[in-house]
């Protein structure tokens, strides 16, 4: 481990003290075997003049939901180090009254929430306090002979402390230690607190962030002369397989799941290890994981559901063992070790799911050194079940927002560089939806971009590409929940005698046959799905044609009868086929100002009483189209398959 630290960068964020801990907090964060997704806190002791220009001794610690790696000025709590001191003292303290006066200290009361390890950083006779969940410390630490590797490595420089609760406690327990002594005179630079992290400290930001890169890099050092290297093998992909185990996880845990997986030769040879059912099941690195990844992961056997099934049992036992009037959370893992496979993780959205995998990629290195180097030994679950269940800790994860209608859902659509196509995507993401588009168009990945989805270049009627998209989608994101079939094409107005043989051709093989071929491909998948729907993209023609439209018009009316057929087909496995059939909807591109124009004079009609020629006088937009869709697409619609549904305004020849 290498120290990050830059003169140059270091000067660009001030001299000032808190500069200096924005900056060397950073550095923390940047790297991942210290600290993860708002793992570890630093905190700088300074004195400020208040609103009064009364000098105040102040502790800025990190804020509560910051990150190391981005935090700012902003994201430092100041609270007053009198208080904090004064709290350091008292007998006992429940967690509720900690929050409370920490708040009440602060000398802005606009900033985060203070860190629950306030009180310990205050205590600390040092400017500067640095602490890590670092992966190499808790390899160290969670074994039988944790305090004597310590002892071995660090002597006298470092104070050992047994695990305890975070919070009050172990500050409590800190000041206890550390009473009556003075750590200059001892040459105390650190505390490891076992199975647990590392604590580095000096009036120095530079020294105590490199003090803290110097003892991770001795454990690091030990380590290596002690275990194996990892582990490393190929993967053999089984996309439906992963699907189906995406199912199961979402059905345990209420909610469609976003799946990711992790098929490294890393990742890989790690859940291939003999044993790895038993030691990569007993705990996490460290205590504040369990939050997001629950006390262990799944094991995958042969059968999937029934893996799913044993976590779910082993986890309501783990609960009712230590429960003591708490409820339940779901019982459904968050990660899971796959043999052959490599690791899968679980999330309601893609950042939460990319967080759990980043978390238990982490655990995976760290878990198999620990294990080689002599033994993997983390806390009891015991200690894990009063952090997984500490209010504190849960409190962080009610302030989510409210859940939307399609939140973990996968919606693939086709034809989505513009218009209709454009609009359902975008109402498909902005009710929860991780969105893949598939279009022709060269800019579609671009366009995917703006609405957070991801766009893939597909010709739709060929068949490797279709099925590349497919799988990319699967593999990205673990299955497929939602199909909108938009694709489609409107040919020049020719008459069928007068019609090139060739532009028939075309408009039946896009409008029609691609339709069929994703189909095709794509309902095996879909099989998997949540709540499963598929949506296809129709016309007006299909009931009410035009002479001159015979090519679009059959197309539309033969594609209507294939989703009557899949509605009949894959009703039995709940999922819904329907199609929405718009008419009239200008805001595309086909409908240019002079194309708008020209058409309202052939009815000797203005524009806007062209765009308004339906029986309630009213434009259709795409984003009306977009809105349905992602209505059909939802809980409103849970009961309904075969429908044909018409956003026109009302049509008196359809009628």
């Amino acid at each position: 481990m290498q120290s990050l630290w830059n003169d140059t960068e270091a000067a660009t964020f001030g001299n000032d003290l808190l500069g200096q801990r924005v900056y060397t907090s950073r550095l923390l964060g940047r790297n991942p075997q210290l600290v993860l997704h708002g793992g570890g806190n630093t905190s700088v002791k300074v004195t400020e003049k208040d609103f009064f220009g009364d000098s105040v001794d102040v502790c800025y610690v990190k804020g509560s939901g910051w990150d190391l790696a981005t935090i700012e000025r902003e994201g430092f709590s100041p609270v007053r180090m009198e208080a904090l001191i004064k709290m350091s003292k008292l007998a006992t303290m429940s967690d509720e009254d900690m929050v409370l006066q920490q708040r009440v200290a602060m000398t802005n009361p606009n900033a985060p929430a203070a860190s629950i390890e306030a009180i310990l950083h205050a205590i600390l006779p040092f400017r500067f306090v640095d602490h890590s969940h670092a992966n190499a410390i808790s390899a160290l630490t969670c074994s039988s002979d944790g305090e004597a590797r310590v002892k071995e490595i660090y002597g006298d420089r470092v104070i050992v402390v047994p695990y305890v609760m975070p919070g009050f406690i172990l500050a409590k327990t800190i000041a206890d230690l550390i009473a009556g002594r003075d750590l200059r005179k001892e040459g105390i630079q650190g505390m490891v607190l076992l199975k647990h992290g590392l604590f580095t400290f000096d009036d120095d930001a530079k020294k105590s962030y490199e003090l803290h890169i110097e003892m991770v890099t001795q454990a690091e050092e030990y380590l290596a002369k002690k275990g194996k290297p990892a582990a490393k093998a190929e993967a053999s992909e089984d996309l439906l397989a992963l699907a189906k185990l995406r199912r199961a996880v979402s059905l345990k845990r209420g909610f469609p799941q976003i799946a990711r997986l992790s098929a490294s030769p890393e990742a890989v040879g790690y859940a291939g290890i003999s044993k790895v059912a038993e030691f990569g099941t007993r705990g996490p690195l460290t205590p504040d994981h369990s939050i997001r990844t629950k006390r262990a992961p799944a094991y995958i056997g042969d059968d999937l559901e029934a893996s799913v099934q044993k976590f779910a049992d082993d986890y309501a036992a783990y609960f009712n063992r230590h429960a003591k009037g708490q409820t339940m959370l779901d019982p459904a893992p968050r990660f899971a070790i796959w043999p052959g496979k490599g690791i899968v993780s679980f999330g309601d959205t893609v950042k939460d799911a990319k967080i759990v995998a980043d978390i238990s990629e982490s655990t995976a290195a760290t878990v198999q050194l620990g294990e080689s180097a002599g033994g993997w030994e983390p806390l009891p679950e015991k200690d894990i079940f009063e952090i997984e269940y500490w209010d504190l800790e849960q409190a962080k994860l009610r302030k989510g927002p409210a859940r939307k209608i399609h939140q973990g859902k996968v919606a693939l659509v086709t034809g989505c560089a513009a218009g209709i196509g454009f609009a359902i995507a975008e109402s498909l993401a902005e009710q929860g939806a991780q969105v893949v588009g598939l279009d022709i168009d060269k800019d579609i990945p671009e366009i995917m971009k703006k609405i957070g989805g991801i766009g893939i270049v597909v010709n739709l009627t060929e068949d490797q590409p279709v099925q590349d998209a497919i799988d990319f989608t699967v593999r990205e994101f673990g299955g497929i929940d939602i199909v909108v079939s938009n694709a489609g094409i409107f040919p020049k107005n020719d008459q069928l005698d007068v019609m090139a043989q060739t532009d028939w051709d075309r408009t039946i093989m896009i409008n029609l046959t691609s339709h069929q071929k994703l189909m095709n491909k794509v309902i095996p998948f879909v099989k998997q799905g949540l709540d499963a729907s598929i949506i296809f993209v129709g016309s007006r023609n299909f009931k009410a044609p035009g002479p001159g439209a015979s090519a679009y018009s059959c197309s539309k009316a033969a594609l209507t009868q294939l989703c009557r057929v899949a509605a009949l087909e894959l009703a039995p496995h709940k999922i819904r086929v329907n199609i929405v059939h718009p008419d009239a909807v200008f805001d595309t591109k086909l409908w240019t100002p002079e194309a708008l124009e020209k058409s309202a004079a052939r009815y000797g009609m203005t524009v806007d009483e062209y765009k308004t020629k339906n029986l309630m006088k009213v434009e259709i937009k795409s984003k009306d189209i977009g809105n349905m869709v992602s209505a059909m697409a939802g809980p409103l619609f849970s009961k309904v398959t075969g429908a044909q549904i018409p956003v026109d305004g009302g049509n008196d020849r359809v009628i």
